[in-house]
């Protein structure tokens, strides 16, 4: 395994590895860390945080890395398998078949977190989720009891819009393609609203790459709705996380065909009514922020608005971390 200068500058630094899934696949993974030069230390941070990104992204967001760096925490940032840093020639960009899938590159880079301090100093566990990583956060800590002390999620694509009825038909015509065909697109409207909202090269401040993060997302392929559809049926049923979950959500929803200037400090991407209610399946200690005028994510909105959700994490975070 090797360490190299990172694509957002010296203050990060990348590995990729493989790891083999339920399935007995091998597939490749990518492990970014923060680095910032500073003063040695005698002792290294007791904690570490881990995020996860959202489907058809990767992890671009220097300013969180720094803020967890302040509050004295190792920072690391996965791509996971056919994603950002990690997508390979002749892959399908953001597919996966089974979000359990996930697993072994998640624990994978929680043991390499791990083997960077001196044995039996391994770091507490922040895991953190935004969108379908916040999906595939939530139901790793479910099944992964106490390895995370701490679970916050961005966004968490927890249910679809409308209601568990419109997931539930859903689900049921997309499954005989998921099936036969699995790897077939199905046509959907394509939209690029989101991107728009957020891309310096569109109406945005954050610097994107396009190969990594496309204007109009991967092809939905009939497998991965399947997945994602599957991992949603088992937060409807209940969650048993045993530890304090943050879920930071926008103050309000914007959808439609056409753009609107509503969407640039609302959530054009999920209805985020329906996945307040759906956050309260999650597990015993749930603390949710509406945070007025965010977007998707809500630490890519505008200055003003993630300074806000900055300070409301910051507040949790002494509550439930720092206590």
């Amino acid at each position: 395994m090797q360490w190299r200068t990172d694509i957002l500058g010296d203050d990060f630094q990348a590995c990729a590895f493989e790891a083999a899934g339920p399935d007995g696949v091998l597939r490749t993974a990518t492990l970014v860390r923060h680095t910032p030069l500073a003063p040695a230390q005698s002792t290294l941070p007791a904690r570490a945080v881990l995020f996860l990104h959202g489907w058809s992204d990767y992890f671009f967001n220097e300013e969180l890395a720094e803020f967890w760096a302040r509050q004295g925490c190792e920072f690391f940032a996965l791509d996971m398998h056919n994603h950002g840093r990690s997508l390979r020639p002749g892959t399908h960009g953001g597919y996966v078949a089974d979000l359990d899938n996930y697993d072994a590159e998640i624990t994978a880079a929680i043991g390499i977190i791990g083997s960077l301090r001196p044995p039996g100093a391994a770091p507490q566990l922040i895991l953190m989720g935004h969108s379908t990583g916040g999906l595939i956060a939530a139901l790793w800590a479910d099944r992964h009891p106490r390895v995370a002390s701490q679970l916050v999620l961005d966004s968490p694509w927890l249910e679809v819009h409308g209601s568990p009825a419109l997931r539930r038909a859903a689900r049921t015509m997309v499954e005989p393609f998921a099936r036969f065909w699995p790897e077939s697109v199905i046509r959907l409207p394509e939209r690029a609203f989101y991107w728009r909202s957020i891309s310096s090269a569109a109406e945005g401040e954050w610097a994107l790459d396009d190969a990594y993060r496309p204007p109009h997302a991967f092809p939905v392929r009939a497998g991965w709705l399947s997945a994602v559809l599957s991992g949603q049926s088992k937060v409807a049923r209940g969650l048993n996380i045993d530890v304090p979950i943050l879920v930071l959500i926008s103050g309000a929803s914007a959808n439609g065909m056409f753009w609107k200037e509503s969407m640039r400090r609302t959530d054009a991407v999920l209805d985020v009514n329906t996945i307040a209610l759906r956050a309260l399946s999650l597990g015993r200690t749930v603390t949710l922020e509406r945070i007025d005028g965010a977007l998707h994510d809500v630490f890519l909105s505008a200055p003003r608005v993630r300074a806000d959700a900055y300070s409301r994490l910051s507040r949790w975070l002494r509550a439930y971390v720092f206590d």
